[in-house]
């Protein structure tokens, strides 16, 4: 059986027969292609905007209470939690921070303004509970004044590619760089990011049980990601058609030993190699509260970033919290000077790469309780 490219795909040739496998998933996109006539609920409005938010290894974890007429309560669904590459929660709960600042940016487009009132029952330690992230209260603002970046939202992606190796400019660069978000182009502290993030990878890659986490999320062609749009996305006519063949499956990326997991982990060093800038948020401390505050600030830089024309991917292994990522978690605190007890929230990368399609979403009314 022969991989046949051309022109119009890939097709997979033999025994007299051809199936070409340039499908793209459907369903699982569909929620980025916004209805323009919205709903009459405000809430519902902005939500459908909130979950095309960037979260951690694309849970969507986000589960949605509507209460009375004006109040949406915001909790964790358990379950999308990622226990071995963030065992603390802290990733997860970054994530519900853009989301909550996606929702604020879509409602202020219709004249609310959304009153965030943060862990409302206290802050859960050392892990999410069944207890609200948050508390939502929508009110209607006579002249409220629009954000501009909410022409981006539907825009904006996580791409994962390789970069161009020209940084961004100092005047793009400064206005990613606002509310709380430091840019670097500094030669020597490059340097020493980027081996610094490809053995980080590595290390998270190479560990079987962290490695296993990303790969029972790893979702093969668009069949697999229409039926489960969340995870991560392998998608495209090449990955279909080694899937086809047996020469991709969860199995083989699971196994050091197999050209899957080999080919995988030189993409995966490629990209987390390619660093024209970085972007960092720091935070005093480590709370709930500042870890979702870190989650406003990183969706606004990628926001904004996005209207520049701009890629941004973030560097999170790193900052992971398991004991064998204890040597990198400790160098990139001391690369960026975080002060004493300051926690280092939010790293990635930005510069120009190539257009990517966008991650697969579950629909609104699946995060309706």
């Amino acid at each position: 059986m022969i991989l046949g490219v051309s022109a119009a795909g890939v097709a997979l040739i033999g025994g007299g027969t051809a199936w070409r496998v340039t499908r793209n998933p459907v369903s699982a996109v569909a929620p980025w292609q916004i209805d323009p006539t919205p709903p009459a609920d405000v809430r519902l409005d902005a939500f459908r905007y909130a979950i095309l938010a960037p979260n951690p290894h694309n849970r969507q974890p986000w589960l949605i209470e509507l209460v009375g007429r004006d109040t949406a309560v915001i909790r964790c669904d358990l379950a999308k939690r990622l226990p071995e590459t963030d065992p603390y929660d802290r990733q997860i709960t970054i994530g519900f921070g853009t989301f909550i600042e996606l929702a604020r940016i879509a409602a202020a487009e219709r004249g609310y303004a959304v009153a965030v009132t943060p862990f409302p029952a206290d802050e859960p330690q050392p892990r999410l509970d069944a207890r609200p992230v948050a508390k939502l209260v929508f009110r209607k603002i006579p002249g409220l004044v629009r954000d501009p970046l909410f022409a981006a939202i539907t825009a904006r992606r996580t791409n994962r590619e390789v970069y161009d190796a020209t940084p961004p400019s100092a005047v793009q660069l400064r206005d990613v760089a606002a509310e709380g978000v430091t840019t670097s182009t500094d030669p020597a502290l490059l340097a020493q990011m980027r081996p610094l993030a490809v053995g980080a990878m590595t290390t998270e890659v190479t560990t079987p049980r962290t490695w296993l986490e990303s790969v029972r999320l790893f979702r093969i062609g668009h069949a697999e990601i229409d039926a489960n749009p969340d995870g991560l996305a392998g998608r495209g006519p090449l990955l279909e058609g080694l899937q086809a063949v047996g020469m991709i499956d969860r199995q083989q990326l699971a196994d050091p030993t197999s050209m899957a997991f080999k080919s995988g982990l030189d993409q995966v060093r490629a990209s987390c190699g390619s660093i024209p800038a970085l972007i960092w948020i720091v935070t005093p401390g480590n709370s709930r509260v500042e870890q979702l505050d870190a989650g406003r600030r990183y969706a606004r830089a990628n926001l904004r970033a996005t209207l520049l024309g701009l890629a941004m991917h973030p560097l999170s292994q790193a900052l992971q919290e398991y004991p064998e990522m204890a040597p990198a978690f400790a160098k990139v605190h001391a690369l960026i000077g975080a002060a004493p007890g300051a926690r280092l929230q939010m790293l990635a990368r930005i510069g120009k790469g190539p257009t990517v399609p966008p991650a697969p979403r579950w629909p609104l009314e699946t995060h309706l309780t």
